[in-house]
Protein backbone atom coordinates (compact mmCIF):
# COMPACT_ATOMS: atom_id res chain seq x y z
CA UNK A 1 0.00 0.00 0.00
CA UNK A 2 1.77 3.24 -1.23
CA UNK A 3 1.35 6.54 0.98
CA UNK A 4 -0.32 8.97 -0.70
CA UNK A 5 0.88 12.04 2.20
CA UNK A 6 4.23 11.79 3.84
CA UNK A 7 3.48 12.90 7.50
CA UNK A 8 7.01 12.75 8.78
CA UNK A 9 9.42 10.31 11.01
CA UNK A 10 8.32 8.53 14.04
CA UNK A 11 11.40 6.13 16.22
CA UNK A 12 13.22 6.50 12.75
CA UNK A 13 10.63 5.01 10.73
CA UNK A 14 8.85 7.40 7.64
CA UNK A 15 5.57 7.68 8.53
CA UNK A 16 2.50 8.57 5.71
CA UNK A 17 -0.95 7.92 4.79
CA UNK A 18 -2.95 6.52 1.92
CA UNK A 19 -5.65 8.91 0.69
CA UNK A 20 -8.15 6.03 1.71
CA UNK A 21 -7.96 6.69 5.45
CA UNK A 22 -9.79 9.82 4.81
CA UNK A 23 -13.00 7.40 3.57
CA UNK A 24 -12.15 5.51 7.12
CA UNK A 25 -12.12 8.94 9.36
CA UNK A 26 -15.36 10.26 7.35
CA UNK A 27 -16.81 6.94 7.95
CA UNK A 28 -15.81 6.87 11.68
CA UNK A 29 -16.92 10.49 12.43
CA UNK A 30 -19.96 10.35 10.83
CA UNK A 31 -21.12 6.92 12.59
CA UNK A 32 -20.19 8.67 15.61
CA UNK A 33 -21.80 11.86 15.40
CA UNK A 34 -24.77 11.35 13.69
CA UNK A 35 -25.26 7.91 15.46
CA UNK A 36 -23.60 6.68 18.49
CA UNK A 37 -23.10 9.88 20.63
CA UNK A 38 -26.43 11.53 19.91
CA UNK A 39 -27.89 8.33 20.66
CA UNK A 40 -26.20 7.93 24.26
CA UNK A 41 -25.99 11.77 25.13
CA UNK A 42 -28.98 13.44 23.91
CA UNK A 43 -30.03 17.08 23.88
CA UNK A 44 -26.27 18.50 23.12
CA UNK A 45 -26.10 21.19 20.24
CA UNK A 46 -25.53 19.36 16.63
CA UNK A 47 -21.31 21.25 16.86
CA UNK A 48 -20.64 19.12 19.99
CA UNK A 49 -21.44 15.69 18.18
CA UNK A 50 -19.23 16.66 15.29
CA UNK A 51 -16.57 17.86 17.79
CA UNK A 52 -16.72 15.00 19.36
CA UNK A 53 -16.77 12.29 16.19
CA UNK A 54 -13.70 14.36 14.59
CA UNK A 55 -11.13 14.00 18.10
CA UNK A 56 -12.45 10.35 18.77
CA UNK A 57 -11.57 9.56 14.79
CA UNK A 58 -8.32 11.51 15.70
CA UNK A 59 -7.38 9.81 18.48
CA UNK A 60 -8.55 6.08 16.87
CA UNK A 61 -6.50 6.55 13.92
CA UNK A 62 -3.26 7.89 16.46
CA UNK A 63 -3.86 4.47 17.82
CA UNK A 64 -3.37 2.77 15.27
CA UNK A 65 -0.52 4.15 14.27
CA UNK A 66 1.00 3.77 17.74
CA UNK A 67 0.41 -0.17 17.05
CA UNK A 68 2.48 0.13 13.87
CA UNK A 69 4.76 2.05 15.41
CA UNK A 70 5.65 -0.66 17.76
CA UNK A 71 5.94 -3.24 15.64
CA UNK A 72 8.67 -1.09 13.48
CA UNK A 73 10.63 -0.31 16.48
CA UNK A 74 10.34 -3.86 17.89
CA UNK A 75 11.17 -5.11 14.28
CA UNK A 76 14.31 -2.96 14.03
CA UNK A 77 15.39 -3.81 17.42
CA UNK A 78 15.61 -7.43 16.09
CA UNK A 79 17.42 -6.80 13.04
CA UNK A 80 14.82 -6.35 10.54
CA UNK A 81 14.72 -2.85 8.55
CA UNK A 82 11.40 -0.92 8.34
CA UNK A 83 10.76 0.69 4.88
CA UNK A 84 7.82 2.62 6.80
CA UNK A 85 4.05 2.60 7.69
CA UNK A 86 1.34 3.83 5.89
CA UNK A 87 -2.17 4.28 7.47
CA UNK A 88 -5.03 3.36 4.78
CA UNK A 89 -8.61 2.14 4.21
CA UNK A 90 -8.13 -0.86 6.84
CA UNK A 91 -6.04 0.06 9.38
CA UNK A 92 -2.15 0.27 8.98
CA UNK A 93 1.09 -1.38 8.28
CA UNK A 94 4.67 -1.50 8.66
CA UNK A 95 6.59 -2.65 5.83
CA UNK A 96 9.37 -4.73 7.15
CA UNK A 97 12.14 -5.12 4.79
CA UNK A 98 12.45 -8.91 4.92
CA UNK A 99 11.17 -11.07 7.84
CA UNK A 100 12.30 -12.04 11.19
CA UNK A 101 15.21 -14.03 11.46
CA UNK A 102 13.82 -16.66 13.94
CA UNK A 103 10.54 -17.71 15.42
CA UNK A 104 11.04 -15.81 18.95
CA UNK A 105 11.76 -12.45 16.87
CA UNK A 106 8.47 -13.36 14.30
CA UNK A 107 6.20 -13.63 17.81
CA UNK A 108 8.24 -10.68 19.63
CA UNK A 109 6.99 -8.33 16.77
CA UNK A 110 3.46 -9.65 15.97
CA UNK A 111 2.27 -9.61 19.69
CA UNK A 112 4.05 -6.26 20.44
CA UNK A 113 0.78 -4.64 18.28
CA UNK A 114 -1.98 -6.37 20.34
CA UNK A 115 0.06 -6.08 23.39
CA UNK A 116 0.31 -1.69 22.98
CA UNK A 117 -3.84 -1.76 21.74
CA UNK A 118 -4.83 -3.33 24.79
CA UNK A 119 -2.66 -1.00 26.95
CA UNK A 120 -3.84 2.00 24.94
CA UNK A 121 -7.76 0.81 25.71
CA UNK A 122 -7.17 0.49 29.85
CA UNK A 123 -5.35 3.64 29.71
CA UNK A 124 -8.43 5.49 27.75
CA UNK A 125 -11.08 3.06 30.09
CA UNK A 126 -9.35 4.83 32.82
CA UNK A 127 -9.22 8.25 31.58
CA UNK A 128 -13.21 7.62 31.04
CA UNK A 129 -13.65 6.48 34.59
CA UNK A 130 -12.01 9.21 36.17
CA UNK A 131 -13.14 11.77 34.36
CA UNK A 132 -16.77 10.39 34.98
CA UNK A 133 -16.12 10.07 38.39
CA UNK A 134 -14.99 13.85 38.31
CA UNK A 135 -18.49 15.02 36.64
CA UNK A 136 -17.27 15.39 33.49
CA UNK A 137 -19.50 16.12 30.24
CA UNK A 138 -20.93 12.99 29.69
CA UNK A 139 -20.10 13.12 25.99
CA UNK A 140 -16.54 13.59 26.93
CA UNK A 141 -16.93 10.48 28.61
CA UNK A 142 -18.29 8.92 25.93
CA UNK A 143 -15.54 9.89 23.79
CA UNK A 144 -13.02 8.14 25.90
CA UNK A 145 -15.11 4.77 26.62
CA UNK A 146 -15.53 4.32 22.95
CA UNK A 147 -11.90 4.63 22.27
CA UNK A 148 -11.12 1.66 25.22
CA UNK A 149 -13.94 -0.32 23.63
CA UNK A 150 -12.23 0.42 19.98
CA UNK A 151 -8.80 -0.54 20.69
CA UNK A 152 -9.61 -3.77 23.06
CA UNK A 153 -11.69 -5.00 19.95
CA UNK A 154 -8.85 -3.95 17.41
CA UNK A 155 -6.50 -6.17 19.57
CA UNK A 156 -9.11 -8.73 19.54
CA UNK A 157 -9.55 -9.21 15.84
CA UNK A 158 -5.71 -8.92 15.24
CA UNK A 159 -5.25 -12.00 17.32
CA UNK A 160 -7.35 -14.25 15.39
CA UNK A 161 -4.27 -16.97 14.56
CA UNK A 162 -5.25 -16.55 10.65
CA UNK A 163 -2.35 -14.08 8.67
CA UNK A 164 -1.95 -11.46 7.90
CA UNK A 165 -3.19 -10.45 11.00
CA UNK A 166 -0.70 -10.08 14.06
CA UNK A 167 -2.39 -13.80 15.51
CA UNK A 168 -1.57 -15.49 12.34
CA UNK A 169 2.33 -14.19 12.52
CA UNK A 170 2.28 -15.45 16.31
CA UNK A 171 0.91 -18.78 15.10
CA UNK A 172 3.38 -18.97 12.65
CA UNK A 173 5.74 -18.19 15.35
CA UNK A 174 4.88 -20.94 17.08
CA UNK A 175 4.55 -23.62 14.65
CA UNK A 176 8.10 -22.24 13.28
CA UNK A 177 9.43 -23.24 16.82
CA UNK A 178 7.66 -26.06 16.91
CA UNK A 179 8.37 -27.54 13.80
CA UNK A 180 11.47 -26.48 12.30
CA UNK A 181 10.04 -25.53 9.63
CA UNK A 182 9.05 -22.22 8.23
CA UNK A 183 7.39 -23.11 4.98
CA UNK A 184 4.95 -25.47 6.62
CA UNK A 185 4.12 -22.65 9.32
CA UNK A 186 3.47 -20.07 6.76
CA UNK A 187 1.72 -22.01 4.59
CA UNK A 188 -0.69 -23.47 7.65
CA UNK A 189 -0.96 -19.37 8.66
CA UNK A 190 -1.92 -18.08 5.56
CA UNK A 191 -4.50 -20.77 4.61
CA UNK A 192 -6.10 -20.25 8.29
CA UNK A 193 -6.30 -16.49 7.39
CA UNK A 194 -8.35 -17.39 4.03
CA UNK A 195 -10.77 -19.68 5.58
CA UNK A 196 -11.17 -17.11 8.16
CA UNK A 197 -11.38 -14.22 5.41
CA UNK A 198 -14.21 -16.57 3.72
CA UNK A 199 -16.13 -16.88 6.88
CA UNK A 200 -16.47 -12.79 7.05
CA UNK A 201 -17.20 -12.88 3.56
CA UNK A 202 -20.18 -14.90 4.17
CA UNK A 203 -21.10 -13.86 7.24
CA UNK A 204 -20.99 -10.23 5.79
CA UNK A 205 -23.46 -11.46 3.39
CA UNK A 206 -25.72 -13.24 5.55
CA UNK A 207 -26.07 -9.84 7.50
CA UNK A 208 -26.96 -8.07 4.75
CA UNK A 209 -29.36 -10.19 3.84
CA UNK A 210 -30.98 -9.76 6.98
CA UNK A 211 -30.60 -6.58 6.86
CA UNK A 212 -27.50 -4.97 8.57
CA UNK A 213 -27.11 -2.85 5.75
CA UNK A 214 -23.54 -1.27 5.99
CA UNK A 215 -22.25 -3.23 8.41
CA UNK A 216 -22.76 -6.74 6.59
CA UNK A 217 -21.07 -4.46 3.10
CA UNK A 218 -18.01 -4.07 5.53
CA UNK A 219 -17.55 -7.53 6.58
CA UNK A 220 -17.54 -8.55 3.05
CA UNK A 221 -14.90 -6.18 2.29
CA UNK A 222 -12.71 -6.83 5.08
CA UNK A 223 -12.50 -10.46 4.51
CA UNK A 224 -12.17 -9.93 0.92
CA UNK A 225 -9.01 -8.25 1.63
CA UNK A 226 -8.00 -11.31 3.91
CA UNK A 227 -8.67 -13.84 1.52
CA UNK A 228 -6.82 -11.96 -1.43
CA UNK A 229 -3.97 -11.28 1.30
CA UNK A 230 -3.74 -14.49 2.87
CA UNK A 231 -3.16 -15.70 -0.69
CA UNK A 232 -0.25 -13.53 -1.49
CA UNK A 233 1.43 -14.48 1.93
CA UNK A 234 1.47 -18.05 0.08
CA UNK A 235 2.44 -17.54 -2.48
CA UNK A 236 5.49 -15.34 -1.31
CA UNK A 237 6.19 -18.16 1.22
CA UNK A 238 6.31 -20.43 -1.54
CA UNK A 239 8.94 -18.37 -3.57
CA UNK A 240 10.41 -17.21 -0.46
CA UNK A 241 11.22 -21.19 -0.13
CA UNK A 242 12.70 -21.54 -3.39
CA UNK A 243 14.89 -18.96 -3.73
CA UNK A 244 16.76 -19.95 -0.75
CA UNK A 245 19.28 -17.63 0.23
CA UNK A 246 20.25 -15.91 -2.90
CA UNK A 247 21.20 -12.73 -2.87
CA UNK A 248 20.48 -9.72 -4.80
CA UNK A 249 23.87 -9.51 -6.41
CA UNK A 250 23.53 -13.34 -7.63
CA UNK A 251 20.87 -12.28 -10.07
CA UNK A 252 21.73 -8.30 -10.85
CA UNK A 253 22.63 -7.07 -13.89
CA UNK A 254 25.56 -5.25 -12.87
CA UNK A 255 26.77 -2.23 -14.08
CA UNK A 256 23.45 -0.93 -16.38
CA UNK A 257 23.60 1.84 -18.61
CA UNK A 258 23.02 4.97 -16.69
CA UNK A 259 21.94 8.10 -18.33
CA UNK A 260 21.71 11.94 -17.39
CA UNK A 261 19.06 12.82 -15.84
CA UNK A 262 18.71 16.12 -18.26
CA UNK A 263 19.10 13.92 -21.40
CA UNK A 264 15.88 14.62 -23.79
CA UNK A 265 14.03 11.67 -24.60
CA UNK A 266 15.06 11.51 -28.41
CA UNK A 267 18.71 11.50 -27.20
CA UNK A 268 17.96 8.57 -24.84
CA UNK A 269 16.07 6.35 -28.07
CA UNK A 270 18.45 7.63 -30.85
CA UNK A 271 21.71 6.80 -28.84
CA UNK A 272 20.94 4.09 -26.10
CA UNK A 273 17.30 2.64 -26.91
CA UNK A 274 17.90 1.16 -30.60
CA UNK A 275 21.60 0.20 -30.00
CA UNK A 276 21.43 -1.74 -26.78
CA UNK A 277 19.06 -4.81 -25.36
CA UNK A 278 18.03 -2.83 -22.49
CA UNK A 279 14.44 -1.81 -21.71
CA UNK A 280 14.97 0.40 -18.29
CA UNK A 281 17.99 3.07 -17.79
CA UNK A 282 18.74 4.68 -14.74
CA UNK A 283 19.12 8.25 -14.40
CA UNK A 284 22.15 10.11 -12.59
CA UNK A 285 22.10 13.72 -11.72
CA UNK A 286 24.95 15.88 -12.17
CA UNK A 287 27.39 14.99 -9.27
CA UNK A 288 26.84 11.27 -10.84
CA UNK A 289 24.25 10.21 -7.91
CA UNK A 290 20.96 8.17 -8.97
CA UNK A 291 18.00 9.83 -9.67
CA UNK A 292 15.51 7.51 -10.68
CA UNK A 293 14.57 5.52 -12.79
CA UNK A 294 13.19 5.34 -17.10
CA UNK A 295 11.34 2.57 -18.16
CA UNK A 296 10.66 1.64 -22.06
CA UNK A 297 6.78 1.86 -21.48
CA UNK A 298 7.04 5.61 -20.08
CA UNK A 299 9.18 6.38 -23.03
CA UNK A 300 6.22 4.99 -25.44
CA UNK A 301 3.90 7.53 -23.62
CA UNK A 302 5.59 10.59 -24.90
CA UNK A 303 3.83 12.13 -28.13
CA UNK A 304 7.02 11.96 -31.39
CA UNK A 305 6.44 15.65 -31.34
CA UNK A 306 7.33 16.22 -27.60
CA UNK A 307 10.61 13.98 -27.51
CA UNK A 308 13.27 16.38 -28.43
CA UNK A 309 11.94 19.31 -25.72
CA UNK A 310 10.94 16.52 -22.72
CA UNK A 311 13.65 15.14 -20.47
CA UNK A 312 14.05 11.59 -19.09
CA UNK A 313 13.60 13.00 -16.12
CA UNK A 314 10.55 14.50 -16.83
CA UNK A 315 9.04 10.91 -17.51
CA UNK A 316 11.23 9.03 -15.14
CA UNK A 317 9.98 7.18 -12.09
CA UNK A 318 12.02 9.26 -8.99
CA UNK A 319 14.36 8.07 -6.84
CA UNK A 320 12.02 7.62 -4.05
CA UNK A 321 9.53 5.74 -5.92
CA UNK A 322 11.88 3.14 -7.31
CA UNK A 323 12.69 -0.32 -4.77
CA UNK A 324 16.18 0.20 -3.91
CA UNK A 325 18.00 -2.66 -2.74
CA UNK A 326 21.90 -3.60 -1.21
CA UNK A 327 24.35 -5.77 -3.28
CA UNK A 328 23.75 -8.54 0.09
CA UNK A 329 20.35 -8.32 0.67
CA UNK A 330 17.95 -11.47 0.09
CA UNK A 331 16.06 -11.39 -3.34
CA UNK A 332 13.34 -12.53 -1.40
CA UNK A 333 13.55 -9.61 0.59
CA UNK A 334 13.65 -7.58 -1.82
CA UNK A 335 10.48 -9.46 -4.11
CA UNK A 336 7.50 -7.54 -2.12
CA UNK A 337 9.37 -4.39 -3.35
CA UNK A 338 9.08 -4.38 -7.00
CA UNK A 339 6.27 -2.80 -7.45
CA UNK A 340 4.75 1.33 -8.57
CA UNK A 341 6.22 3.09 -11.47
CA UNK A 342 9.32 1.30 -11.90
CA UNK A 343 7.81 -1.43 -13.84
CA UNK A 344 8.90 -4.07 -11.01
CA UNK A 345 12.25 -3.31 -11.32
CA UNK A 346 14.85 -2.07 -8.33
CA UNK A 347 17.79 -0.01 -8.37
CA UNK A 348 20.77 -2.08 -6.61
CA UNK A 349 22.65 0.68 -4.84
CA UNK A 350 26.57 0.19 -2.57
CA UNK A 351 26.23 3.07 -0.28
CA UNK A 352 25.49 5.75 -3.01
CA UNK A 353 27.20 4.28 -5.60
CA UNK A 354 24.78 2.42 -8.09
CA UNK A 355 26.33 -1.32 -8.97
CA UNK A 356 23.20 -2.86 -10.84
CA UNK A 357 19.74 -3.23 -11.71
CA UNK A 358 17.25 -5.89 -11.01
CA UNK A 359 14.44 -6.44 -13.64
CA UNK A 360 11.49 -8.93 -13.33
CA UNK A 361 13.70 -10.98 -16.21
CA UNK A 362 15.82 -11.45 -13.68
CA UNK A 363 13.39 -13.00 -10.96
CA UNK A 364 11.98 -15.32 -13.49
CA UNK A 365 15.20 -17.03 -14.08
CA UNK A 366 16.10 -16.99 -11.11
CA UNK A 367 12.78 -18.84 -10.09
CA UNK A 368 13.01 -21.30 -13.22
CA UNK A 369 16.43 -22.40 -11.68
CA UNK A 370 15.19 -23.06 -8.79
CA UNK A 371 12.48 -25.04 -9.87
CA UNK A 372 15.38 -26.97 -12.13
CA UNK A 373 17.17 -27.65 -8.94
CA UNK A 374 14.65 -29.21 -7.22
CA UNK A 375 13.76 -31.49 -9.58
CA UNK A 376 17.01 -32.94 -9.30
CA UNK A 377 16.79 -33.76 -5.82
CA UNK A 378 15.92 -37.40 -5.25
CA UNK A 379 12.20 -38.20 -4.73
CA UNK A 380 11.52 -40.67 -1.72
CA UNK A 381 8.87 -43.03 -1.85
Amino acid sequence: MNESVRLGRIAGVDVGVNWTVFVIFLLITFGLAAGRFPQEHPGLEPTAYVVAGVVAGLVFLASILAHEVSHAVVAQRNGVDVDGIVLWLFGGVARLRGEPGDPGAEIRVAGVGPLVSVGLGAAFGAVAVLLGGLGAPGITVGVFAWLAVINVVLAVFNLVPAAPLDGGRILRGVLWKRRGDRLGASVTAARAGRAFGWFLVVLGLIDFVAGAGGGGLWLVLVGWFLTNAAGAEEHHAQVRHALGDVRVDQVMTAQPVVVPSDLPVSRLIDDHVFSSRYSSFPLVDRTGRPAGLVTLNRVKQVPADRRGTTTVADIACPLDAVAVARPDESLADLLPRLAGCSDGRALVLDGERLVGIVSPTDVAHQLEVADLRDARRPQHV
